[in-house]
């Protein structure tokens, strides 16, 4: 163990000792279970005699996170030992998520899935302490709802979710997603073949690239109307100018010898195009879909907000503050996020495939 889990060890050990002195002036029938939790937290203590395995950790972590969400509303208001046990806990996961990350660390290059695990375990953590903490504080639902009540509301709205998400995503953001990129793609093969378009068009395309989305998504909502077209054409705006300069720049990537053994082979200019100057500007093209996979998102729920028909991501969230359906929103909120990471994941999993000649993706292996 490094210093610093030896340092985790000590503090979850003596603050559950603490702790658990504390929690004698309650009577002992009263939360049993995180008393429990407390007293192994001390006997964890014995790490610096015998050695404990990373797995203790998890098991004391998940026990610690079992025993605060079953102890919420045991004592009214919570007591101060009930909040160290709180940070008992989270110090027993970052203590478990530390020696994994280690423990994993000669590992990860080789499977995806072990790394996955970790941000996994602190997810979940954050997730528990976030439920304790609003529910344990009595937050109020309006300024911070508890993830319980979030995904109830996921499992109540599911049909108005999913009306949300095919008006945002399958009719926005893909259609103006894949009209952004194709077209920015092939105007930057035109600007490549032209001098005088890449002087002229590449800095219109910095400066429109500077344009602020709540300026744009008006004016397209009164060109194109309320409907998903409007939303596709700020799609469209917002992910057109990275994939240019991108691409501009990665058609400059393969150096100078390589485009001269392309002429000693006798390769025009497609032949060089396809067979070397493309696959080299590939890393920036993906760069640019994996940037455009969130802007697109972000573009539509915003444009919404300017005018929609009564559904879509950004109509709901505008219209959930407006009701006080906090937890609403934040079940949208949760929606676009899986949304736009799955579209992201699944975009760097087909760069992985189509790239996997690149240093980048190899881990710099040769």
């Amino acid at each position: 163990m490094s210093q610093l889990q030896y340092f985790l060890a000590l503090v979850a050990g003596g603050l559950s000792a603490a702790a658990l002195a504390y929690s004698f002036v309650t009577p002992f029938e009263q939360a049993l279970l995180l008393k429990a939790f407390l007293a192994l937290g001390c006997l964890s203590l014995i790490r610096f005699f015998v050695p404990l395995g990373l797995w203790a950790d998890g098991a004391f972590a998940l026990l610690g996170g079992v025993a605060v969400l079953t102890s919420i509303g045991a004592f009214a208001p919570p007591l101060p030992f009930f909040w160290m046990a709180v940070v008992v806990a989270w110090l027993f996961a970052w203590l478990f998520v530390e020696r994994l990350s280690k423990s994993l660390a000669p590992r990860l290059g080789d499977n995806a899935g072990l790394g996955l695990l970790i941000p996994v375990v602190f997810g979940a953590a954050l997730l528990v302490i976030w439920e304790v903490v609003t529910r344990g504080a009595n937050v109020p639902p309006v300024l911070l709802p508890a993830p319980s009540a979030i995904g109830a509301q996921l499992a109540n709205s599911a049909p108005i979710l999913w009306a949300d998400f095919v008006q945002t995503f399958i009719k926005s953001v893909l259609p103006g997603f894949a009209i952004g990129c194709l077209s920015g793609l092939v105007v930057a093969i035109l600007v490549d073949r032209s001098p005088f378009l890449k002087a002229g068009l590449l800095p219109i395309g910095n400066f429109m690239s500077a344009l602020p989305i709540i300026g744009i998504a008006p004016i397209m909502v009164m060109w194109f109307g309320f409907d998903w077209q409007s939303k596709a054409a700020v799609v469209v705006a917002m992910t057109f100018f990275p994939m240019l300069v991108n691409t501009v720049a990665g058609l400059n990537a393969s150096s100078s010898i390589e485009r001269d053994l392309m002429r000693t082979y006798a390769a025009d200019y497609w032949q060089t195009l396809l067979k070397l100057r493309l696959p080299a500007a590939g890393p920036f093209i993906f760069n640019a879909l994996k940037i455009n996979s969130t802007l697109a998102l972000i573009g539509a729920i915003v444009a919404e907000f300017f005018g929609t028909p009564v559904v879509g991501m950004g109509f709901r969230i505008s219209t959930g503050v407006g009701r006080l359906a906090i937890d609403l929103v934040w079940a949208e909120i949760a929606v676009a996020a899986i949304a736009g990471s799955a579209f992201y994941g699944v975009i760097a999993l087909i760069e992985r495939g189509v790239t996997f000649w690149h240093p980048s993706v190899r881990g710099g292996r040769a």
